[in-house]
């Protein structure tokens, strides 16, 4: 009888650890595609802007040009790259050009690649040497005036390394026809710095803008945050010749369109995605 009794008690034991394991079995890859599941969709909430081939969906606007005049080919598309290039160019003319995506956006989550080229206007203005930016809550494309140089919006400033031995961050703030919030006060300055440090100027950066409507935006370089500020708005100055209706001081910037810049120094965008937010 005991050697009976123990025989059912270790048969009865092996029977529960194979249900124990088949179940471990089971749920590990109900937890696997569960993640694999929640990994693709959020890998399809990312959509890509630039096809890499053609500025379908981009419109270029240049001072001095109306909408969709792509002056001497400023905007253009090589080896998978929007170029901002000024080789059918005589002089820069003031020509201060965006290209601006199809759509506005209100609350995002944008990610691009940039690097600046040996082009450099030398007519341009002094301080767009190793400078471009991406605009974004700008007014739509058509509503910007012939002669008005910058779309009223909110910029995300690049700069790179000017060989002077000046630090120089990159992912700045910059505010033509606009204003911001920054440590919790309205701040006058056109720019306010980034913490990021100074790259060479033919470096490849990855950098970030994550913005919720007109309450917190947040700038990212190479995967680190290194400005936040709030309540961007229209006001302030430095945008010049646009139409009055568009520039409604204290109107709060709740959306907009994305924008490429053009200021007289040549860059190259690649990997645009955005991903928009509730």
């Amino acid at each position: 009888m005991k050697w009976s009794l123990i025989y059912n008690q270790q048969k009865q034991l092996t029977h529960l650890l194979a249900v124990l394991f088949l179940f471990i079995i089971f749920t590990s890859c109900g937890k696997s595609e569960s993640r694999t599941a929640q990994n693709t969709l959020e890998e399809e909430e990312w959509e890509t802007i630039f096809n890499g081939k053609d500025l379908e969906g981009w419109t270029a606007k240049l001072q001095h040009h109306e909408s969709g005049d792509n002056y001497a080919n400023t905007f253009r598309v090589v080896d998978g790259m929007i170029q901002v290039n000024y080789e059918d160019y005589e002089s820069f003319d003031e020509r201060y050009g965006h290209l601006f995506y199809k759509k506005p956006y209100s609350s995002f989550h944008l990610k691009f690649d940039y690097r600046f080229t040996d082009q450099w206007m030398e007519d341009a203005p002094s301080y767009t040497y190793r400078n471009s930016g991406v605009m974004f809550h700008s007014q739509d494309p058509e509503t910007i005036l012939k002669e008005q140089d910058w779309p009223i919006s909110v910029e995300y400033q690049m700069l790179a390394d000017a060989g002077d031995g000046k630090p120089r961050p990159t992912g700045n703030m910059c505010s033509p026809g606009t204003e911001v919030f920054f440590n919790g006060e309205m701040d006058p300055r056109h720019c306010i710095s980034s913490s990021s440090p100074t790259f060479p100027w033919d470096e490849w950066v990855h950098a970030e803008l994550i913005v919720y409507g007109d309450s917190i935006v947040i700038h990212k370089v190479n995967g680190e945050i290194v400005l936040e500020y709030t309540h961007p708005q229209v006001g302030g100055g430095v945008a010049q010749r646009f139409d009055p209706a568009y520039k409604v001081d204290g109107q709060m910037l709740k959306e907009g369109y994305i924008g490429l810049q053009a200021e007289g120094q040549g860059v190259e965008f690649k990997h645009i995605e955005i991903k928009e937010l509730d």
